[in-house]
C-alpha cells in the first residue's frame, strides 16, 4: 500500500510563518506539534461550486475525507508560492491560474500544528481540473451539499469554508 514520504522535510515556523528550523514528516505528523506551513487552494467554477478532492485512505492525516480541492506542505526551502503552484499542478493538473489570498492561520489537532495559507480561484473550464493518482478522486459541490453533510468532510476545510464564506 502506497503511503507518506515519513522523511520528507518541511519548515518548521513560528507563528507568523516564519521559518525557524526544519523536520520531517514524521516528526511533524507524529505529536511533536512543530508548526509547519501548508497551502490550500479553493477552486470555485461559474456557477459557484467547489472543487473538492478525496483524500485517500492511505494518507496519514484525514483518510478517506473530502477536503480543499489543493492542499499540501511547503517543502523546506520552498515559497509558499512556489508550493501552491506546485500543489496545483500535481494534484489537478491545473496551471496558469491567479491566485487570490484569502488568509492565513493555525489548525491545530491531536496530532500536528499546521500554519495554513489559503487562496481562491475561480475557473470556468472545469474539464482542466483533473485529479491526480495522488488522490482518490474529486468532485464538485454545491454549498447546500456541504452544509447538509458535515461528516464527510476535513475539519481543515469546513473551518475555512464556515470562516471564510467560501463560495462563488
Amino acid at each position: 500500500m502506497r503511503q507518506d514520504n515519513s522523511k520528507e522535510l518541511f519548515p518548521v515556523v513560528d507563528e507568523t510563518g516564519c521559518v525557524i528550523g526544519r523536520a520531517t514528516r514524521g516528526e511533524c505528523h507524529g505529536g511533536s506539534m512543530l508548526l509547519h506551513p501548508v497551502v490550500h487552494l479553493h477552486v470555485i467554477d461559474s456557477d459557484g461550486r467547489i472543487f473538492l478532492q478525496h483524500r485517500p485512505a492511505w494518507k496519514d492525516i484525514q483518510p478517506d475525507k473530502w477536503d480543499t480541492a489543493v492542499g499540501g506542505h511547503v517543502d523546506y526551502g520552498e515559497t509558499t508560492d512556489e508550493a501552491l503552484r506546485r500543489e496545483a499542478r500535481e494534484e489537478l493538473g491545473i496551471t496558469g491560474f491567479e491566485p487570490e489570498l484569502i488568509g492565513s492561520y493555525v489548525f491545530e489537532s491531536d496530532r500536528e500544528r499546521e500554519f495554513v495559507t489559503s487562496f481562491r480561484t475561480r475557473i470556468s473550464d472545469t474539464s482542466a481540473v483533473v485529479p491526480s493518482d495522488e488522490l482518490d478522486g474529486g468532485r464538485w459541490w454545491t454549498r447546500e451539499e456541504i452544509e447538509a453533510n458535515p461528516g464527510l468532510f476535513t475539519p481543515n476545510f469546513l473551518n475555512e469554508f464556515r470562516k471564510w464564506k467560501i463560495e462563488g
